[in-house]
């Protein structure tokens, strides 16, 4: 079938002055004036941006229509490795275990608890339900109260990520009439079980307010407890695993500021542990007369482990528990009555170290894999020797334990089932190198099939993050099953911006040194075609949220690399973003990526990689361009501005498409299921581009 020609977006004249520069942004009409009306209303979105919207998705579905088939059996296959009726491990809680679970063939969770130990189940909140009739549906959080009594939740019905906290009373299945709207998410009970601390978000959709509400009182009755003065830092709230505190913690992305609240008093105000310096990150656990404090303090780039006294915690009063030791970087410490257990990571690769408190004795747990995935469990309880763990690696199904950390044996309590079978020695899972253009060591995980040849004639599909210092497991995945069993080579490039190598990998992946997040992903690509496991041309790469930035500065940078580039969400409009300090995340980004509305040297350096002032005429890969449009984190005219840039000078005549989902926001469809089909149509994209869109293989 002949493909009609793609709509063309509108150019109409905008120009904006700074630091001595003009910018003309033909495309700017895309931003609704009214964003935050859409993010609350969907329908409030202007007449002329939806029929373009629309637009780019019909034409999407048009070129896409050859591979209907194709979506539909990878769909098939990624679902039958689901287990219908999955559940997690349960979580002791006093005289109960706490669990979630789904319905064969549910799309949302449910929340379950049975009593310790077996017995007869009952579900306490059933996603399900609560989302029937809606398109979309998402639980924030979900918490039952100290006493067992209650549990608190929020949902969001849009994407927009402002959700509405409810309580609903256990003993008789239903909600107290007050609802707290326009809330972040986040719960935290006191241990009065009547007192619940929630987070307001502000007119640009920040959270920066705490505020007490009293179970069955009007919402107009709460009490603000924390307001936050720096626009630029956002809020979360948490609890210590000891129940004993309620933490706010105020951050942006190089400096944080904790408060505590005194759990067993509702009318207790919050009492700071440190106030904030810049570039000082630091975390709060409890035990006993001591807080137990994670922090990059007096040069420790890679954390320390100290203890301060609850009655007065300030920094001059820390004492050091675990030295800083550069390349090892202390990722999450869980805080129990008589261990230490943290989270790191060396090289590249994680473990958990295990110490007694009364001694300060410690030992590893030990794992045999190259590569692997490891995450830590808190749990509800504190007065427990016991340590819950997830290990995985891109050939090893998810596997859960619980670790006596004073036996230190380990019991095996769930393994991730693949219905439709997997065979992990079908599978090769390798760990290799990439040499920076500084020299630098990327690390790069791969996947692929044994039979799958390696002559340099099999695609990549080449995924790539770094940023906010998010480091990208080498876990195990059921969907990218589906590509690997089609002759693709997977493969991760660790590249800097994250943490995968300390935190200097991260400092050298932000502000001035971005750049470097880009030629490592390249050098990567470059080093899957120089060792002949696929080659120039062949590469398809993929990236979301901040990873859409890297597709976007990759795809200007090294078109001939890249067969296709699949951009979820792409943050790709940086500069003018950062110039729009009432968007959501513009204020507490700036730490992250400069501030281009003061520093005329930021400006300058974002200029020169912001992907969309960087579009010029020249041949492009294959795009795939996504995006929501109630997302409040990467909005959805980033990629339709880019998309539509593109295509007025891209040279090359190959597939330029935006799919921007109508009615969800930055996680994209809700539902377990329905999200697979949005996955399912990217791996399409990509097999198509690739000529693999034939028959499944067979078993």
């Amino acid at each position: 079938m002949t493909l009609l020609p793609p709509p063309h977006a509108a150019e109409k004249n905008h120009l904006t002055t700074w630091h001595g520069t003009t910018l003309q942004d033909p495309f700017h009409w895309l931003r609704a004036e009214n964003w935050q009306d859409v993010m609350r209303d969907p329908n409030a979105l202007d007449a002329e941006i939806r029929a373009y919207l629309t637009a780019e998705n019909a034409y999407a579905d048009a070129a896409l229509a050859d591979t209907e088939d194709l979506q539909k059996a990878l769909y098939e296959e990624m679902k039958a490795r689901l287990k219908p009726d999955d559940r997690t491990v349960p979580n002791p809680d006093g005289p109960w275990e706490y669990f979630s679970s789904f319905a064969a063939g549910g799309q949302y969770p449910r929340l379950c608890r049975r009593p310790r130990g077996g017995g007869e189940e009952a579900v306490l909140l059933d996603g399900n339900a609560e989302a029937a009739g809606k398109t979309y549906w998402d639980l924030g959080a979900a918490s039952h109260s100290p006493d067992h009594a209650l549990v608190a939740f929020s949902t969001d019905d849009k994407g927009s990520e402002l959700y509405t906290v409810r309580i609903r009373d256990l003993a008789t299945g239903l909600n107290f009439a007050d609802e707290l709207p326009d809330t972040r998410g986040d719960i935290a009970w006191g241990n009065d079980s009547r007192t619940l601390y929630y987070i307001r978000v502000d007119a640009n959709h920040r959270p920066r307010s705490v505020w007490r509400h009293v179970v069955g009182t009007p919402v107009a009755s709460d009490q603000c407890v924390y307001e936050e003065p720096d626009e630029s830092f956002f809020i979360a709230l948490g609890r210590t695993q000891s129940r004993a505190y309620v933490l706010i913690n105020a951050h942006d992305h190089q400096t944080s500021e904790f408060h505590v609240i005194d759990a067993d008093n509702p009318d207790a105000l919050p009492r700071i542990v440190a106030p904030r310096t810049a570039g000082h990150e630091y975390d709060v656990e409890h035990h006993g007369e001591s807080f137990i404090i994670t922090t990059n303090s007096d040069g420790a780039e890679d954390f320390r482990i100290v203890e301060a006294p609850v009655a007065d915690p300030g920094m001059a009063n820390w004492k050091e528990l675990v030295a800083h030791r550069a390349g090892r970087l202390i990722i999450e410490v869980s805080v129990t009555r008589h261990h230490i257990a943290r989270l790191e990571r060396e090289d590249g690769l994680p473990r958990i170290v295990v110490r007694r408190i009364a001694e300060g004795a410690e030992h590893p747990i030990a794992f045999a894999e190259e590569a692997y995935s490891l995450g830590m469990a808190s749990g509800y309880e504190f007065d427990t020797g016991n340590l819950r763990f997830t290990y995985s690696s891109m050939t090893t199904p998810a596997e859960t334990y619980d670790y006596d950390m004073a036996t230190r044996t380990r019991e095996l309590r769930k393994r991730q089932e693949i219905p439709s079978g997997h065979d992990a020695d079908d599978y090769v899972t390798r760990r290799l190198f990439a040499v920076a253009h500084d020299g630098e060591r990327v690390p790069v995980s791969l996947l692929y099939r044994k039979s799958t040849p390696l002559d340099g004639s099999a695609p990549a599909f080449l995924y790539g993050y770094g940023a906010y210092g998010i480091s990208m497991p080498a876990s195990f995945s059921t969907g990218r099953l589906s590509l690997v069993d089609r002759g693709f080579i997977f493969a991760i490039a660790h590249v800097r911006g994250g943490k995968d190598k300390g935190y200097r990998w991260y400092k050298d992946g932000k502000a001035k040194n971005k750049t470097n997040t880009f030629t490592d992903f390249i050098a990567a690509g470059e080093l899957l075609v120089a060792q002949g496991f696929t080659s120039r041309g062949r590469i398809i790469a993929n990236g979301g949220s901040a990873g859409g930035m890297l597709m976007g500065a990759v795809a200007n940078i090294a078109p001939d690399l890249f067969l296709g580039i699949i951009a979820d969400v792409p943050f790709v409009d940086v500069l003018n973003t950062m110039l729009d300090k009432d968007l959501p995340l513009t204020p507490p980004e700036w730490p992250e990526w400069g501030n281009p509305i003061h520093s005329a040297e930021d400006f300058a350096t974002i200029r020169s990689y912001s992907p969309y002032d960087n579009v010029t005429a020249k041949s492009y890969p294959h795009i795939l361009a996504t995006g929501g449009l109630t997302d409040p984190r990467v909005t959805y005219w980033e990629p339709a501005k880019w998309v539509a840039k593109l295509r007025r000078l891209n040279t090359s005549g190959r597939l330029l498409l935006l799919k921007i989902n109508m009615g969800a926001g930055h996680g994209g469809a809700s539902g377990r299921y329905e999200r697979l089909k949005e996955t399912a149509r990217d791996f399409a994209f990509a097999l198509k581009i690739a000529g693999l869109n034939g028959p499944a293989p067979s078993a």
